[in-house]
């Protein structure tokens, strides 16, 4: 049974995922999430059902426009497989809990500033204020223990951004920074932290094979978003065990 649902909850994740793609894409430019429909950016041929039904569709068009033939960006079919997996491993982890609705509305931003960091390097405020206000609300009726964590949390990880960004002198975006104040909501203090420290050392690794795979400069700017949302997911789901190994390790 329990598999039955994870697989809802997936199929259910890359319908999801395929309206986030559409989000992350478009409130950077400021474009309505609603209106136009979706249509190649190549030759601008309006997309019908059969080519916008989530991963299988890519498949089947072996990732090319139906009209004109053009090449379509995998980014958007792995972002709606990513969603899948993220939505079935939360209920995977926390079942019909009530942790399970902050933890798929917590996925769903991770996934859309993913995708709008990757595009654009840009973690828009329109995406992180709704989120912040609703995972807020979500944290005072589901709270972490102490219930006055989620807030020190916050703080911490929007202070410690923001310290990074002033002494890096823009090594850190302020989207980076406002994430931070989001993540620590629902993270609290221990676990924004350990994403802190996991997001620079992915980061760091992301930035020095691309580096080398692409043949470009140092100076080349790197989107840091995924590398957070990667080291969130961690810490989100596993925080607490490497927390204890860690302390078990050392003391």
């Amino acid at each position: 049974m329990t598999i039955v649902i994870m697989t809802l909850f997936f199929l259910y994740g890359i319908v999801f995922g395929s309206f986030f793609n559409v989000v992350g894409l478009r409130l950077p430019k400021k474009e309505s999430i609603i209106s136009p429909p979706s249509r190649c950016t190549t030759c601008d041929r309006r997309l019908g059902v059969f080519d916008l039904v989530p991963v299988f569709s890519y498949l089947f068009l072996k990732g090319k426009c139906r009209g004109c033939g053009s090449k379509i960006s995998a980014v958007y079919p792995f972002m709606e497989y990513v969603t899948g997996v993220l939505f079935a491993l939360s209920f995977y982890i926390l079942g019909f809990s009530a942790e399970l609705v902050v933890a798929l509305l917590f996925m769903s931003l991770l996934v859309i500033i993913t995708v709008s960091d990757i595009v654009y390097m840009l973690i828009p405020d329109k995406v992180l204020f709704p989120f912040a206000v609703a995972l807020f609300g979500l944290r005072l009726l589901i709270p972490l223990a102490p219930w006055w964590d989620s807030l020190l949390g916050a703080v911490v990880g929007f202070g410690v951004l923001f310290i990074i960004m002033a002494v890096s002198k823009g090594g850190v975006g302020g989207g980076d920074v406002k994430l931070f104040f989001v993540l620590g909501l629902v993270l609290g203090t221990v676990k924004v932290l350990l994403t802190l420290f996991l997001a620079s050392v992915i980061g760091s690794v992301v930035g020095v094979v691309f580096l080398k795979s692409s043949g470009q400069g140092r100076k080349t700017p790197i989107p840091f978003g995924p590398s957070i949302a990667l080291a969130t997911i961690i810490s989100y789901f596993w925080g607490a065990n490497f927390v204890a190994w860690y302390g078990n390790l050392f003391f």
